[in-house]
């Protein structure tokens, strides 16, 4: 019997009703394939403000990534994360400026001393032209897509000893924990102190037994890992703006849609926003604090220890990778 329109109709009808929950199911398979999972690697403790950041980093993408979380240094190890990162090992890191300067030696500028003047400077030169040529090399030659620098504090000296710190020359013969690494060592020597590499999981242990005479950190990271319990005073040289560089592979990211591109880069920028905010906030109350639990703080010569600083680099071997003029592009951003 031939079909009729309307009969053809009630078919086409039913049969699509039929395989709507295949279709479904389909849909749901398609959507989970779809995740990705990105795991995250830091060396910062479960207590730092970074990790608060970072936490709502992971809710914000719920709704599409598998965010894994793997802080203090549980899944690599400080100065690791990189190779893990080229490997293929991880997909999201918190790495160092240091690290990557390690095999590009240009990138040795961007952690060398005193070169922001503060959190805001650090934030607007990544963000124009120069940040832009020193992200391209670490995509070209590292498999590292760079998304953004997460500001932690700006460094100072913290020392067990009691003798009164004013120049770099007072430094001398002070073995200060510097983490591993040429680039970091020699800013240990750019202080005027004897750099000792110590890993950060190991530094309260180091300071407690005389291992290391002192350290350099921010006030925060400081107060979180309590180093002031074992230390007498902290030097306020302000000879590093910190920050790390919250990074992913670029691999991965070009294998990613631009709709989930734009999801992470917002998560990104958001706990950027929030961690650098708190972390200015807390380096205000640290003063006060550290001073109640019976320590010294104090401000030393700053001119000289920048003066000292920066002769040692101009001088050295660090400063002959660094692309011409670049202190001077870096110091006219406004």
């Amino acid at each position: 019997m031939p079909i009729t329109i309307g009969r053809r109709a009630t078919m086409l009808a039913g049969a699509a009703a039929l395989a709507a929950p295949g279709l479904a199911m389909s849909s749901r398979t398609a959507e989970a394939q779809a995740r990705r999972r990105l795991r995250f690697t830091a060396v910062f403790s479960d207590q730092d403000i970074r990790a608060e950041a970072m936490r709502g980093f992971a809710q914000d993408l719920q709704a599409q990534f598998d965010v894994e979380l793997h802080l203090n240094a549980t899944l690599f190890r400080q100065g690791t994360e990189l190779v893990a990162i080229q490997r293929n090992n991880v997909e999201m890191a918190n790495l160092s400026p240091q690290d990557l300067s390690r095999q590009i030696p240009a990138w040795s500028v961007m952690a060398s001393a005193y070169l922001f003047r503060d959190a805001e400077h650090m934030r607007k030169v990544f963000a124009g032209p120069v940040g832009q040529e020193f992200n391209r090399m670490a995509r070209d030659q590292l498999n590292v897509h760079v998304l953004g620098p997460l500001y932690f504090g700006t460094r100072h000296v913290n020392l067990k000893p009691r003798k009164r710190i004013s120049t770099p020359a007072d430094m001398a013969g002070m073995k200060l924990r510097m983490p591993p690494g040429e680039t970091w060592q020699f800013l240990g020597e750019a202080l005027g102190a004897n750099p000792t590499p110590v890993a950060f999981a190991e530094l309260y242990t180091a300071l407690q037994s005389g291992t290391v005479d002192g350290q350099d950190n921010p006030l925060p990271t400081s107060r979180t890992m309590r180093f002031h319990e074992v230390t007498t005073q902290f030097v306020l040289t302000s000879h590093l703006v910190a920050y790390d560089l919250l990074s992913i592979s670029a691999r991965l990211w070009d294998s990613l849609t631009q709709p989930q591109r734009d999801a992470i880069q917002a998560a990104v920028n958001k706990a950027i926003d929030q961690s650098t905010q708190r972390h200015i906030a807390q380096e205000q109350e640290m003063l006060s604090y550290f001073r109640s639990q019976g320590l010294e703080v104090y401000e030393p010569d700053v001119a000289a220890f920048r003066a000292e600083a920066q002769r040692r680099y101009l001088a050295s071997p660090q400063s002959q990778g660094w692309p011409a003029g670049i202190l001077d592009r870096i110091a006219a951003v406004r």
